[in-house]
């Protein structure tokens, strides 16, 4: 068998002083060690690092009940709205995912002026129309921002609401 040299690795033996002689390079290895470290731990335990020594732990989040629905995340602040539109026939023309504006009319003998309400509300669901011999419209779930939710349930009080396509 051939004489082979002996393997050396660099810098083994004096790698702690070298680290003490270049303490920007340490501080950095330490500071990308501590992110990778935090990243991983992700936010539910940056909850319980955050305390101090000797303060109680948090209280842990109770299991949801069987009986209890789990709620979805949603888009930032848009909600589900039902809103009866007056005429029904248009009601029949949307679909879900189609884009609409709700219009409310007074139901003045003067003819009130009309206001849109809500813009570019999109349509979350169209239910089954029942057979309503008082033609009392249609109803359409509209999902739209709170703000607006509000709006048109202040609106479908006081007048009669119809949509516009997009």
């Amino acid at each position: 068998m051939p004489h082979f040299a002996p393997v050396r690795v660099r810098g083994g033996r004096y790698g702690l002083g070298r680290l003490v002689r270049h303490r920007r390079r340490a501080l950095a290895a330490g500071l990308a060690v501590t992110a990778a470290a935090l990243v991983a731990a992700g936010p539910g335990d940056a909850e319980r690092v955050r305390g101090r020594p000797g303060d109680p732990a948090p209280p842990r989040a109770a299991a949801p009940a069987a009986d209890r629905p789990v709620r979805t995340q949603r888009a930032a602040g848009l909600v589900t709205a039902p809103v009866r539109i007056a005429d029904a026939a248009t009601v029949r023309l949307l679909r879900p995912g189609d884009r609409v504006d709700v219009i409310a009319a007074g139901e003045t003998a003067t003819g009130g002026a009309a206001r849109v309400v809500a813009r570019g509300a999109r349509v979350a669901k169209v239910p089954e129309a029942l057979d309503d011999p008082a033609g009392s419209g249609a109803l359409v779930v509209l999902s739209v921002p709170r703000s607006t939710a509000a709006r048109l349930a202040g609106a479908s009080a006081t007048a009669r609401l119809a949509v516009t396509l997009w």
